[in-house]
């Protein structure tokens, strides 16, 4: 084969290119060959390698996350990934599973074994499974299968469409061996183009809460991770004020509306006083968020008034709690009630109530011993210059930070939507790779080990992350919930490396730090261009939980 010689995996990086990617995350394998091939030849994407599948589709994410945050009104920034059939395949489903939580819009490709071996017949091929795709259909959006080369662009078109249609989320497609290497079969492709379909409200829905909404004494508003998505600030910012509705952001909607803004009960959804300040509400307006456990203080809240919901997951409308459920697009839904709400004065009344509850939320912390990690989490902010993307592991820090980052300025990209470990500095590789500007990860050092080989990826590609780990000797969320259950925890105790040493064998900058400079530590290492890592022995304890004094 010569380099004028295109084959399928061409045809797959020229619809990749027309559909507007210019980043690939991808890890090779025996039957992906084609593809890399065709990457090796395309001198206009770049192509951002790993060392683990699952670090790799973790830094997709991340990356999507970044173009999103950094340019909410423009196309949706669909990211591809490419990895290799079976086990490098299987790998990416942990970190999908945190993109289909949180609605973020990764294209994950596949290779497969050759077309004679696909529908579960068990040939013995290399990797084979008796159906991959089924083990991707209950974790990513949609699946797609190509069998001939000429089925790609409409694949990946197909594909790239939905990933990119509200609700964001990953989608799969495979593509067997022997078409990517096989002859191309169709021109070069220059002109695919995906045109996701708005997904507007129904006016007769929008009528109705619009008319709850004039008439309520008492508006509040819940914004989460679905109105965070859609690009809603504007919109939400002009309802909130011509309603005088206190805003509430859920953990994933963190950004979406101004953090001192004089109408924002910011985002402790885990204290009691932020419950019942939701329940209080005559009329509760839910934006892209399907009140789960967290949003929800585990189930505890009860609203006692009228609860409007705009999702754009079907499935979650209205799965937790009865109201006018409306399937659609926030921005979209937020544009409409404008055209219907009318704009209230001013009596001061809500602005007292939120200064009201943030006093209570206060108190409330301000009467336990956690000095040190307010201090910790106040530290770590003013560290990060204005415009760092921001990814935070599961760990302890990383629950404060869901509550009391401020994220104007340094957008916060967590793993809570479905809780794995490792997201951190994969996450954070993915947004350098977005921004080109430094940006911050941070783990504990239980979660740094899953991820602590994509060093070597910060460093082969010269991505500037900062890297904080806060090293308390174990799972340190999991030794709490375990102590607190069963007054002892198992497993949790574990056996680290000296990360600073470990880091700087990769070539890494790395020092050790205190609770009293890791704020100037950070800025420091922020400041340098390229990896770096931080290491702050600490020991972290987290507030009170309140939804368990209401059981």
């Amino acid at each position: 084969m010569t380099d004028t010689e295109r084959i399928g995996g061409d045809v797959v990086v020229e619809t990749l290119r027309a559909l507007g990617a210019d980043t690939v995350f991808g890890l090779p394998g025996q039957h992906a060959l084609g593809l890399f091939e065709a990457l090796r030849r395309a001198d206009d994407l770049r192509v951002i390698s790993g060392r683990v599948e699952n670090n790799l589709a973790f830094a997709a994410d991340g990356h999507a996350r970044a173009r999103l945050a950094a340019n909410p009104d423009g196309p949706v920034p669909v990211t591809p990934l490419v990895v290799s059939t079976g086990p490098g395949a299987l790998l990416t489903l942990a970190s999908l599973q945190e993109s289909r939580a949180a609605s973020v819009p990764v294209l994950g490709i596949s290779s497969q074994i050759p077309v004679a071996g696909l529908g579960g017949g068990r040939h013995g091929y290399l990797h084979e499974l008796p159906d991959q795709q089924a083990s991707f259909a209950g974790v990513v959006k949609s699946v797609h299968v190509v069998r001939r080369a000429s089925q790609i662009p409409s694949a990946l078109r197909e594909a790239w469409t939905s990933a990119s249609t509200a609700p964001y989320g990953p989608v799969w497609v495979e593509i067997p061996q022997d078409v990517l290497l096989g002859p191309a079969g169709v021109p070069p492709i220059t002109s695919v183009a995906a045109a996701p379909v708005p997904l507007a409200p129904l006016p007769e829905l929008v009528t109705a809460a619009a008319d709850l909404l004039a008439a309520a004494s008492n508006p509040v508003i819940l914004a989460g991770g679905g109105a965070l998505r859609s690009g809603a600030h504007a919109e939400l910012a002009a309802l909130a004020e011509a309603l005088r509705a206190p805003v509430l952001s859920t953990f994933g909607g963190k950004g979406v509306f101004g953090w001192d803004h004089e109408l924002s009960g910011q985002s402790w959804l885990e204290d009691w006083h932020s419950t019942e300040f939701l329940a209080d509400a005559d009329v509760l307006l839910v934006l892209g968020s399907g009140l789960g456990e967290l949003s929800s203080n585990y189930r505890e809240f009860a609203p006692r008034g009228r609860v409007i919901q705009v999702e754009a997951d079907l499935g979650k409308l209205e799965s937790n709690y009865p109201g006018l459920g409306i399937h659609a697009d926030v921005r979209l839904t937020l544009q409409a009630l404008l055209e219907w709400v009318p704009m209230r004065r001013s009596d001061g009344r809500a602005e007292a109530a939120v200064a009201s509850l943030l006093s209570r939320v206060k108190s409330r912390l301000d009467g336990q011993d956690l000095a040190v990690e307010r201090k910790l989490v106040d530290d770590v902010r003013a560290a990060v210059p204005d415009g760092t993307q921001t990814y935070w592991d599961m760990t302890i820090a990383a629950y404060w930070a869901w509550s009391v980052w401020n994220p104007e300025g340094a957008p916060i990209h967590t793993a809570q939507g479905a809780g794995g470990l490792g997201y951190g500095l994969p996450g954070a590789l993915g947004g350098a790779a977005a921004t080109g500007g430094p940006t911050l990860a941070v783990s504990g050092d239980g979660g740094a080990m899953y991820s602590v080989a994509e060093l070597a990826t910060a460093v082969q590609h010269g991505l500037d992350v900062t890297w904080l780990i806060v090293d308390d000797g174990g799972y340190g969320i999991l030794r709490e919930y375990l102590t607190g259950a069963f007054g002892q925890s198992t497993a949790t105790e574990l056996a680290r490396p000296d990360f600073v040493s470990l880091a700087q064998s990769f070539g890494v900058s790395a020092q050790l730090s205190t609770l009293d400079t890791v704020g100037a530590d950070l800025a420091e290492a922020l400041r340098t261009p390229g990896p770096s890592v931080v290491v702050l022995p600490a020991l972290l304890k987290m507030f009170e939980p309140t939804h368990l004094e209401q059981s």
